[in-house]
């Protein structure tokens, strides 16, 4: 056979062989079944929501619908904003709707949120410590759409199912439409991203016909609705009695997915697109084309030498997935067989009813409700409910449990102003009680007091300030406790019906580059200082500066709010003398006269002057003046309009 004859054959056979991986994969068998092991993961896409750019709003809208399959779920939400610099809006209204009760933990540190919700459903883990609003009755979803329209453009709106987390990001999403309009399974993008709370189904088998104990784990991630470049990262825990496992990693996903590995073992890793491992995050390997089919998947693996696929799952594009693996000794562990029993009565949630016990304090009484409701909701039925002292049982009311105790009974206890005691619940499903050490902070014998200075030496304090004039503002308590912390909420500065509220503090953070945060003073107090804008229309003559502070010990997770607010003169800026040297509105306006008055004076005065020191004869026209006369004359024009001036001056000022 000559030259010519046996390219083209060998061509063919290197042909053939470069196709027997997919035809093995395409006729691969495999049945696949549950196997024991997790697969968590955080994605962006919702089953319904949209996102919509809102550059130049003062309020920015979020909504979250939460379906929860549970009567009672926990949720820890996160709301972040930008770390680049970029303008934001002076408010955030998010709007919470559950159709169950929802224990929420929220975090939205230095942001100015406003959370709308029913508190019947929503219930907070500790106080939110932000300000709050009760949603009006509403039955459906374009009801509660068409209300949070009402108070401003709608930046995103997302539903969830059973979710675990959120994270909500306020950034601007570009190339967004300027409206929202509900889609099905939308992709967030950055803007939101959740954890389900039901882990994702994961499948394993063994292949047919291959030998030794090499394990593949397949992890299929499906595309989502915007093909831009993002990073997955894939946590691996194999937990191995023994020496790292005979294990190959499997990663396929959409052509713009890259993949960030974090993985507990050594082991093979084919992926598509590039890859990179945590410990050397810069340095990106070019991956492989991989089958974008299940039984493609398969076969890959069965062609990579692995007799057991330990872990098959497919999901949507997400941000980061967590794989563990009980065992990686080669075998497959099939999740165990459901027995057909009949299924027993789900008991009492008790660590979410601890949760809920949560007492306050005032008028020196420390009080603890529980609704019935809620308790019913957890599958709980209480017995007895008490305080350290067991004779100091709670009353049973129509709807709820209410358990009080005076500060000097019931084994209660004071120190430093926080109050407290323990709560013991006997449950109807468990032989031993339940006990909560709870404590609370009382303010009585406390006082706050909020005083504005003009200096940032903070000696003399003053109720009037001028238009475009510096204020110092400290926030104290007497007597002072080193035990309790004092922290600045908000702050603002109401100028009446006719301006608008001057927003000085938000959420801890200054409002703008005229607020600034300054150090605490000697004994602990609070200190900021704002500039007052100097021209508003109308213009306003008195203002109302309020503060909402937080007070909590040092050694426990409590605190307690509170409003203080003082009444201020404000006076129009321009004035000649200046009000924090003593002088008040009348008496500038008196010397404003006065000065007028002398000028106009001494004005005649120099006239008459003038008049009765001419000499003698025919009046001439000014500008016929001789030349001797003319010197005379123009320095006491130069006089007159000296004179003049200063009430010009002082008139233009005022």
């Amino acid at each position: 056979m000559d030259r010519g004859t046996l390219l083209p054959i060998v061509a063919l056979l290197l042909a053939v062989c470069s196709l027997r991986p997919t035809s093995l994969a395409e006729t691969v068998h495999c049945d696949l079944q549950p196997v024991d092991a997790e697969v968590t993961y955080v994605t962006s896409r919702v089953p319904e929501g949209c996102v919509a750019q809102v550059p130049n709003a003062t309020l920015q809208v979020h909504i979250l619908f939460l379906e929860s399959s549970r009567a009672v779920s926990e949720l820890e939400l996160k709301i972040q904003k930008s770390t680049q610099n970029g303008t934001w809006p002076q408010e955030v209204l998010l709007v919470l709707s559950a159709n169950k009760n929802v224990l929420l933990r929220l975090q939205a540190p230095g942001i100015p949120l406003n959370l709308a919700f029913d508190p019947k459903m929503v219930i907070f883990q500790g106080h939110p410590g932000i300000n709050t609003t009760k949603l009006p009755p509403l039955t459906t979803k374009s009801q509660l759409l068409n209300w949070a329209d009402t108070k401003g453009p709608i930046a995103s709106v997302a539903e969830l199912n059973d979710p675990e987390s959120i994270l909500l990001r306020l950034d601007q999403a570009p190339g967004s439409p300027s409206s929202c309009s509900l889609e099905p399974l939308m992709d967030m993008g950055h803007t939101l991203e959740w954890k389900p709370l039901t882990p994702a189904s994961v499948r394993g088998c063994r292949l047919e016909g291959v030998p030794g104990h090499k394990e593949a784990h397949i992890v299929r991630v499906l595309p989502g609705t915007q093909d831009r470049p993002r990073t997955v990262t894939v946590k691996v825990e194999l937990r191995c009695a023994s020496g790292d496992p005979d294990a190959v990693l499997i990663l396929q996903g959409p052509p713009y997915v890259s993949w960030l590995i974090d993985a507990n073992h050594n082991m093979q890793i084919w992926t598509t697109g590039e890859y990179s491992f945590k410990i050397f995050p810069e340095k990106n390997i070019r991956g492989f084309v991989l089958p974008d089919t299940p039984q493609g998947l398969l076969g890959e693996a069965r062609r990579l030498n692995a007799s057991v696929v330990a872990s098959f799952v497919e999901l949507p594009l997400a941000s980061v997935v967590s794989l563990q693996a009980r065992s990686c000794d080669g075998g497959l562990q099939t999740s165990p067989a459901p027995v057909h029993t009949t299924p027993p009565k789900e008991s009492c949630n008790q660590e979410l009813l601890l949760s809920l016990i949560q007492p306050k304090c005032s008028e020196g009484v420390m009080t603890l409700v529980l609704k019935k409701d809620l308790i019913s909701t957890l599958r709980c039925t209480i017995t007895s409910l008490t305080f350290w002292d067991p004779s100091c049982q709670a009353e049973d009311r129509d709807e709820q449990f209410v358990l009080r105790s005076t500060y000097s009974s019931c084994g209660t206890k004071v120190t430093d102003n926080v109050v407290s005691n323990e709560v013991v619940i006997n449950l109807l499903s468990s032989s031993s009680p339940q006990r909560k050490k709870v404590h609370c902070i009382t303010t009585e014998g406390l006082s706050f007091q909020l005083g504005l200075y003009l200096s940032p030496h903070f000696l003399q304090a003053s109720n009037t300030i001028e238009l475009g004039q510096q204020g110092f503002v400290q926030v104290s308590m007497s007597p002072s406790i080193p035990e309790l912390m004092l922290q600045l909420d908000s702050c603002q500065l109401d100028l009446g019906p006719d301006a608008d509220t001057v927003e000085l503090i938000q959420s801890q953070v200054a409002k703008g580059s005229c607020v600034s945060l300054l150090s605490p003073g000697p004994g602990g107090d609070m200190r900021f200082s704002f500039l007052l804008r100097g021209y508003m229309v109308p213009t306003p003559t008195t203002g109302t500066l309020s503060c909402t502070i937080t007070l909590r010990p040092r050694t426990w997770s409590l605190e307690v709010h509170r409003t203080i607010s003082m009444r201020l003169n404000i006076v129009s800026p321009g004035l000649p003398a200046r009000i924090d040297k003593g002088l008040v509105l009348p008496a500038v306006l008196g010397i404003t006269f006065g000065a007028f008055l002398i000028g106009a004076l001494l004005t005649a005065a120099l006239w008459y002057i003038y008049s009765h020191t001419r000499p003698p004869g025919k009046r001439e026209p000014v500008v016929a003046v001789a030349a001797p006369a003319s010197s005379e004359s123009s320095s006491t024009n130069h006089s007159i309009g000296s004179t003049q001036s200063t009430p010009c001056s002082t008139s233009s000022m005022a």
